[in-house]
C-alpha cells in the first residue's frame, strides 16, 4: 500500500507515524507508573521493568512486524541492537550533559545508585553486553534462541515481582477509583503504538531500498532513534528535574529487554535463521556502549566530560554506518 505513495509519501508517513507512536507511548509510560504505584510494586521495578517496558513498547512492536514479514528481519534485529546504542550514547548523554549543568555535584548520584540499585543495573547492562557478543560468536540465530531470551526476561522479572509492597488503601483515596480508568488509557494507548509501529516499519524499509541504504543500517540508525524517543523525552525530563537516577534506571532496562524480550520475540516471529555477521559493527558498538556505562557507573562519573565522550561516540557510530554503506 505505501509503495503508491512514492517516497516523499513515505517519509511523511514515517515522521508522522514516529510522532503518534512517541505521544502514545507516553501515555503508556505515565498510566504504567500510576498502576504499577497503585498496586505496591517496588521504585526498582517501576523504573527497570514497567517504566521501560512503557518505553520499549515502539522497538518491540517495531521488531515484531518486522521479523514477521521475514524480508525485514533485518531492521527488526538492527532496531533493536541500534536503540541500545541510543539510548545510552544519545540519550544518557544528553542526559549526563543537562544533569551537570542543573547540578555540578551531580557525581552524588552514583553512590546513592550503589545503595539501591547496583545489582539490578550491573545486571541489565551485563546481559545487554553478553547476549549479542555470544550469538555473533555463535553465529546464527533461531526461534530456539528467541526462546530461551524470552525465558531470561521472564525469570529475571519474576525475581523483582517479588519486591512487591502491600499499600493502604485509605492513604490513597480516590486514586483507587481510577485505576481501571488507567489500564483502559494503557491498553488503548498500547494499540495506538502497535498500529503506528507498522506504519514506521513499512515507511523505513521502502526509503531504505528506494536510497539504497541496508537495511541494517536503516534499522539502527534512524529507527532505532525512532522508536527510542519515549526514552529520550522520559529521560531528559526525569535529568531536567535532578533524577539521574530515574534516567538511569529507565535506559538500563530498557537495555535490557531489548536484548532479551524484543530480541528474543523477533526471533520466534522470524520463520528465518538468521546470520549474525551481518550485525558485527552494531553488536561491536553495543558492546563497547555497555562496557563504558558499566565503568562511568562503577567509578562513579556521571558528569559532563562523561556525558560528552557518550556523545561523541554515538557520532562515530553514525559516521561508520552510514560511512560503511557507501564504500
Amino acid at each position: 500500500m505505501l509503495e503508491t505513495i512514492g517516497l516523499l509519501g513515505n517519509i511523511l508517513v514515517l515522521l508522522t507515524a514516529i510522532l503518534i507512536l512517541d505521544r502514545a507511548s507516553d501515555l503508556v509510560i505515565n498510566n504504567a507508573v500510576k498502576i504499577a504505584d497503585l498496586t505496591g510494586f517496588g521504585k526498582t521495578t517501576i523504573g527497570f521493568i514497567l517504566v521501560a517496558m512503557g518505553t520499549t513498547l515502539p522497538e518491540l512492536s517495531v521488531s515484531i512486524f518486522a521479523a514477521i514479514t521475514g524480508e525485514s528481519v533485518a531492521v527488526a534485529i538492527g532496531n533493536v541492537l541500534g536503540s541500545c546504542i541510543v539510548n545510552i550514547c544519545l540519550i544518557l548523554g544528553v542526559a549526563f550533559v543537562l544533569t551537570a549543568v542543573r547540578n555540578p555535584n551531580c557525581l552524588q548520584v552514583a553512590p546513592m545508585l550503589a545503595r539501591e540499585e547496583t545489582g539490578t543495573l550491573y545486571f541489565g547492562l551485563f546481559a545487554a553486553s553478553a547476549i549479542p557478543l555470544a550469538l555473533i560468536y555463535i553465529g546464527e540465530a533461531s526461534r530456539i534462541i528467541g526462546v530461551i531470551l524470552v525465558a531470561i526476561f521472564v525469570y529475571h522479572t519474576y525475581l523483582l515481582s517479588k519486591t512487591r509492597r502491600i499499600k493502604e488503601e485509605g492513604g490513597l483515596g480516590a486514586e483507587y477509583e481510577r485505576l481501571n480508568f488507567y489500564v483502559l488509557v494503557a491498553f488503548i494507548s498500547a494499540i495506538i503504538v502497535v498500529t503506528s509501529a507498522y506504519f514506521i516499519v513499512n515507511s523505513a524499509v521502502y526509503i531504505a531500498r528506494a536510497v539504497g541504504i541496508p537495511e541494517v543500517v536503516i534499522g539502527s540508525t534512524i529507527v532505532a532513534f525512532g522508536t527510542s524517543l519515549p526514552e529520550f523525552a522520559n529521560s531528559v525530563k526525569s535529568s531536567q528535574k535532578g533524577h539521574l537516577d530515574l534516567a538511569l534506571g529507565n535506559i538500563v532496562g530498557s537495555n535490557f529487554i531489548n536484548t532479551t524480550l524484543i530480541l528474543g520475540a523477533s526471533l520466534i516471529g522470524s520463520p528465518l535463521i538468521i546470520h549474525m555477521r551481518a550485525f558485527t559493527n552494531v553488536v561491536l558498538f553495543s558492546l563497547i556502549t555497555s562496557l563504558l556505562l558499566w565503568y562511568f557507573l562503577s567509578s562513579e562519573r556521571t558528569g559532563w566530560r562523561e556525558g560528552f565522550i557518550l556523545l561523541f561516540l554515538y557520532a562515530v557510530f553514525l559516521f561508520v554506518s552510514y560511512g560503511g554503506y557507501r564504500t
